[in-house]
């Protein structure tokens, strides 16, 4: 999303990056692209300060988000520390993220504008001017009373306390958990028993037929889940054709070829599909009247099921949230998928797509 704000009115710019993150950061880097003639903003991307400050990862840190920034068609920057440090009495650690940062763009973008938020105030790194930064800074309550946060009130943007706020999760009550994961254990037992080709394919293919049947249901509008039931999808998605099928199920006119999928086939139509998602071109925005039922049944799995075993429900979870545009969301559910397994390969596969900045299909067909 691309927002008008001069540079030159750091208040300005210092509220409107909560909004665009849609969390508070701390201990955190921000930089921000700045288009064409100073005055619009696009790209806000996070890291955390530690790393951008490191001696050895802080380089390779900086030359990442560059890269980021310039396919953003960014002219200039802005890069934003947020610390609890002091950087009035000691700018070292500021200066030498500063650096870093410096170093990667010299090419391509300048000497970024370079601002410190702390708990307390926030200030311009290398600020001598006590009119203009106070000791500790401006304070923060400045940043509360501006046009921009005005206009994102108005149109219902939301920010919360922290990043891993962002996606809240719930547990069910410790019984249906309880009783879901028995389920879900007799269900592995019976894939484990399924003897040959033709048993295999009825369990994946009831499988899939329970996620039909548990979509309708919430579609319906019936929000008590079974324990049972949504135990064994738990065990379902564990298998990875059954969470393919799953996931290309989030694309409109895919039923057929998600029976196809649970039966084996792996063809080019399965690619054909997914470009709705991911193609610069072909790619298509999500329809919530498909992706909101899905997104309520996997947090139902996911509510209902341990650590260990929620990698699948956090990974489609994280795929709806990044096609959706929402890739701070999609990032803190692939982190939580990557503690349960950390070897998941489709978690690992999206963190790289976050880790590259690349946007869904639809989005980078707007240029957004």
């Amino acid at each position: 999303m691309e927002t008008t704000i001069r540079t030159s009115e750091p208040r300005e710019l210092l509220a409107l990056i909560p909004y665009q993150l849609g969390f508070e950061p701390t201990s955190s880097a921000v930089v921000l692209s700045v288009r064409r003639t100073r005055s619009r903003i696009g790209l806000v991307a996070r890291v955390d300060l530690a790393d951008l400050q490191d001696p050895d990862r802080g380089p390779q840190v900086a030359r990442s988000l560059v890269g980021h920034l310039v396919q953003d068609g960014a002219r200039s920057t802005v890069l934003v520390l947020y610390t609890d440090a002091d950087l009035q009495a000691d700018p070292g650690p500021g200066r030498v993220a500063r650096e870093h940062l410096a170093t990667a763009a010299e090419h391509f973008l300048g000497e970024p504008d370079v601002w410190v938020v702390t708990p307390h105030g926030y200030y311009a790194l290398d600020c001598g001017d006590a009119a203009c930064c106070p000791p500790g800074g401006r304070p923060l309550t400045d940043l509360q009373s501006t046009q921009v946060g005005a206009q994102m009130v108005l149109t219902g943007v939301q920010v919360v306390a922290s990043r891993d706020q962002l996606v809240r999760l719930d547990p069910a009550h410790p019984a249906a958990r309880r009783s879901a994961r028995r389920a879900a254990a007799r269900w592995r037992a019976h894939l484990e028993r399924a003897d040959g080709s033709t048993a295999l394919h009825r369990w994946r293919r009831e499988s899939l037929a329970l996620w039909r049947a548990e979509l309708a249901r919430v579609e319906a509008g019936t929000v008590v889940a079974d324990p049972n039931r949504v135990g064994r999808l738990q065990a379902a998605l564990g298998d990875v054709l059954v969470r393919d099928a799953v996931m290309l199920a989030f694309v409109a006119g895919t039923d057929r070829l998600a029976d196809r999928v649970v039966a084996g086939y792996g063809g080019p139509d399965v690619s054909r599909a997914l470009r709705a998602i991911i193609d610069p071109t072909l790619g298509t925005a999500p329809d919530p009247a498909r992706t909101a039922p899905a997104r309520a049944l996997l947090h139902e799995v996911a509510a209902h099921t341990t650590l260990p075993h929620q990698a699948p429900a956090l990974t489609l979870l994280a795929v709806l949230a990044w096609w959706e545009g929402d890739g701070a969301r999609a990032a803190v559910l692939v982190e939580r998928a990557q503690r349960a397994e950390p070897a998941y390969r489709l978690a690992d596969l999206l963190d790289q797509t976050l880790a590259a900045g690349m946007p869904p299909g639809w989005l980078r067909a707007r240029g957004a």
